[in-house]
């Protein structure tokens, strides 16, 4: 009996303590219930207009986040921006150094292998429009070469080239490089379309020989590369132009020695050992130095053969192709680049 008595007792009890919990709730605890009453209402829904304020409560800090690293790179590019001098000093000098040596060339050049001028006046209109179609053929290919190294670069096609078998790679895209450029040579000039195609496979064959180079050496450098080729070659290409007929036509055979040589120290460090330090570094030398030399004067040949037949075209003798003309001066070009490229690299890495 006396046990339900006190458990009926226990709601009165609590109903008379009600107006103190009232008074108690009046004070932080309302407070907290109504923060934890109001809560639900700003996440029903995902859609609700109450989660804006939530929202724009985390703004701040990521805005904060995101100014902190604005404000560094502002910082670091102010950084970059406070010797503006000693960088367009650097620049200007550069620039000298470059029209210094690419003047002195061309001076040098001439007083040394155009003593002896054309005798008939200049070149003929016939010569100029066939070196000029020659030219443009020549500067389309290099175009289409960097084009597509460029896009090999992009897909990854020069990586998967990279890991797999180098030998397969190499005597796979020698064959098919020679195969394309005999082709070309072959096909008759009137037969546009499967010449310009062969032409083309040999130009991307080009490219993925080229791609990897490009994938190592910084975009400054090879633009750097692509100057210094030009004004060699163009300086070449004006003494051979401007020269007496038919003058340098006799160095083929002492040039193709001279290839020969460098085409075999390229292979020295397959053969020689390690330890063998100054015989590599002399076959590298060769290797550079010599091919310049070798392929400055293979530009030299190359574009007085180009007159040479332009005048046997003007006789009835053969026809005008000026992709195959076009196709020894890319690789003139292509081997003076690379040879510019490595060279640029090691002297970069020494200053390192």
């Amino acid at each position: 009996m006396s046990f339900t008595l006190t458990i009926r007792a226990g709601p009165a009890r609590l109903a008379s303590r009600i107006p103190e919990f009232a008074k108690a709730s009046s004070g932080p605890a309302a407070a907290i219930r109504a923060f934890h009453k109001s809560a639900p209402k700003t996440t029903n829904s995902f859609t609700s207009r109450t989660t804006t304020p939530s929202l724009l409560a985390q703004k701040p800090a990521a805005n904060s986040l995101l100014a902190r690293l604005q404000g560094a790179r502002r910082g670091y590019q102010y950084q970059s921006h406070t010797q503006p001098q000693p960088d367009s000093g650097l620049l200007m000098r550069k620039l000298l150094y470059g029209g210094a040596m690419v003047g002195g060339t061309w001076v040098t050049l001439q007083f040394m292998f155009n003593r002896e001028t054309r005798a008939d006046g200049g070149m003929p209109p016939y010569e100029r429009s066939y070196l000029n179609k020659t030219f443009m053929h020549t500067g389309l290919g290099i175009g289409i070469i960097g084009l597509s190294a460029y896009q090999m670069l992009q897909t990854g096609f020069t990586y998967r080239l990279m890991v797999t078998n180098p030998w397969v790679v190499a005597i796979g895209g020698l064959a098919l490089s020679f195969g394309s450029m005999l082709a070309t040579r072959a096909i008759d000039p009137d037969n546009y379309i499967p010449k310009y195609a062969c032409w083309a496979v040999f130009n991307a064959t080009q490219a993925a020989f080229v791609a990897p180079l490009l994938a190592m050496a910084p975009p400054a450098l090879l633009a750097r590369a692509g100057l210094y080729t030009i004004a060699m070659m163009g300086a070449i290409s004006f003494v051979g132009a401007t020269a007496k007929q038919e003058k340098y036509l006799y160095i083929g055979g002492p040039l193709l020695a001279g290839a020969a040589i460098v085409a075999v120290s390229g292979f020295a460090p397959l053969v020689l050992p390690a330890t063998a330090v100054r015989t590599l570094a002399f076959t590298e030398n060769l290797w550079l130095y010599g091919g310049l030399a070798v392929f400055g004067g293979f530009t030299l040949y190359d574009v007085q053969r180009v007159l040479y037949h332009a005048r046997l075209a003007q006789a009835g003798v053969i026809k005008e192709d000026p992709v195959n003309e076009s196709i020894s001066l890319e690789l003139d070009f292509l081997n003076i680049f690379v040879r510019m490229v490595q060279i640029l690299m090691m002297q970069q890495n020494r200053r390192k």
